[in-house]
């Protein structure tokens, strides 16, 4: 199998194998990566941890855990923009600087060995964590608590997000949700740094693993477009216009559809 089928395979199983996933999207830009060698190295971080963690209930292990990672120097990567192995698990592992996104992602994967209940929160701008039940969000950069008034703080700090909290907002997501959120994390990293190639990777792999978004059609075509691809293009165009509801944007991409077949190929 490639990677890719690899990542899919986890996602298949019961309960599903997260962690092992996000490391197998870090194999299509790694091929030399190992992740079975990782999965066991994974295992002295748990022991740091473990023998860290203060005498209580598991439930109130989760903001524990997460201070032990940042006593560990876990911190979130604090260069701007962020490159690519900010959102690379097993760069992340090395560095020990992340996004938020992969930040959590090791932090669920020691939860989850550790029989901490933990849930991923896909939070608008930031990802973020939280415990079953529990009247509070958890912040996977040091395990700050966050409450309504501090979501719609954060909320407001990331243009393009809803302006209001919504209880959607807080809900928890799937192991295929986080995986399609790190691709898309993945795919603007490696445009930002021009490896548009590797972004192209990730924006298949955001179009495999969910729901097709009008948003994501766009970003592929556009990097088609960076690559000199007309004809990935044009299909992504054409996707996001039947997706498309908005009639002003509709005619925007029908005139980027003409202007697209008007101009003559090169040979």
């Amino acid at each position: 199998m490639d990677p890719f089928q690899c990542c899919l395979a986890c996602l298949e199983r019961e309960p599903p194998a997260l962690f092992e996933a996000a490391l197998w999207i870090a194999v299509e830009h790694d091929p030399a990566l190992q992740p079975a060698v990782l999965l066991r190295e994974l295992g002295d971080l748990q022991q740091q941890v473990a023998v860290a963690l203060p005498n209580l209930p598991s439930a109130e292990l989760a903001q524990p855990l997460l201070r032990r990672l940042s006593e560990l120097d876990f911190r979130a990567v604090d260069c701007s923009p962020p490159p690519p192995q900010a959102a690379l698990l097993h760069q992340v592992l090395q560095h020990r600087r992340g996004q938020p996104l992969s930040l959590a992602l090791i932090a669920l994967e020691l939860a989850r060995r550790l029989d901490i209940p933990l849930q991923g929160v896909n939070f608008p701008g930031y990802f973020l964590l939280r415990v079953p039940g529990a009247d509070h969000l958890l912040d996977p950069c040091g395990g700050r608590r966050l409450y309504p008034r501090d979501c719609r703080e954060l909320l407001a700090r990331y243009p393009g997000s809803a302006s209001e909290l919504s209880a959607s907002h807080l809900l928890s997501c799937d192991a295929r949700s986080m995986l399609q959120r790190l691709s898309r994390n993945l795919r603007e990293l490696h445009n930002l740094a021009e490896d548009y190639l590797a972004a192209l990777k990730d924006a298949d792999r955001v179009l495999q693993l969910g729901a097709p978004m009008v948003a994501d059609h766009l970003a592929r075509a556009e990097l088609y477009q960076r690559l000199e691809c007309p004809s990935g293009e044009r299909y992504d165009l054409q996707r996001a216009l039947l997706l498309c509801d908005d009639p002003a944007q509709r005619m925007l991409l029908s005139e980027r559809l003409r202007q697209l077949t008007d101009t003559p190929a090169l040979h």
